[in-house]
């Protein structure tokens, strides 16, 4: 056997990469504001093989035209709007492929040094991570009555007893909108039993759309 690494290591067959990483970001307000250093444990998504180590790629991503004409539709009829924060969305993706990685950097667990982690629900830096948390979401949408927009599959309507409610999904962010009050405060309790997830109340900003509220009503810019 050491015959045989020799002969591997003499080739170049291998180099030793970390298999995994920490990503720190300080996270600011509009404002420019800090309000949190946060930090990512991200996987190596370079050495995964396509049809091996996944399937698909694909991210929840609103079109633009879809955020204007929704916000048109808000303007028009002065509806209420919110914007919900997912917290470590993609860590809610439930993986279909067997992905194993190696325990990070300065949190290896002394009782077990030489195991690696099989991972069950999707990391961030995995090329499937974006879907598995779309196809997370979208199944427990569905399951409440959502139905997906035929032209753009990150807007989810529902139309339930006279209303009409419409949620945008852009990666983690997510704008709930529609004509009942009421039912839009059930829709949010809902998400966060099943999602932890922060209502950051009146949208502000969003993909490079500034919404303001005022005496005359909501304006955008």
């Amino acid at each position: 056997m050491q015959e045989e690494l020799w002969a591997l290591h003499s080739n170049q067959t291998w180099s030793l990469v970390p298999p995994s990483r920490w990503v720190c970001k300080i996270k600011r307000h509009v404002d420019g504001q800090v309000t949190r250093h946060k930090a990512w444990l991200v996987a190596r998504s370079f050495t995964q093989q396509e049809e091996i180590d996944y399937l698909e790629m694909f991210s929840p991503v609103i079109k633009p035209t879809t955020v204007r004409l929704v916000l048109t539709i808000v303007v028009l009829y002065g509806w209420n709007i919110h914007q919900l924060d997912v917290h470590n969305a993609f860590l809610n993706g439930i993986l279909q492929e067997e992905v194993y990685m190696a325990q990070p950097p300065g949190f290896v667990d002394p009782a077990l040094p030489s195991h690696v982690f099989r991972l069950h629900k999707s990391l961030y830096g995995l090329k499937q991570a974006p879907r598995a948390w779309y196809n997370r979401l979208s199944e427990f949408l569905l399951s409440i009555g959502f139905q997906t927009s035929k032209g753009d599959t990150s807007l989810f309507i529902l139309s339930l007893n006279g209303a009409l409610i419409y949620l945008l999904v852009y990666v983690d962010n997510i704008l709930l909108t529609g004509s009942n009050l009421v039912m839009l405060h059930r829709l949010i309790m809902l998400l966060q039993s099943e999602f932890k997830l922060q209502d950051l109340g009146f949208v502000h900003f969003f993909l490079g759309i500034e919404v303001k509220s005022s005496a005359m009503g909501i304006l955008l810019s």
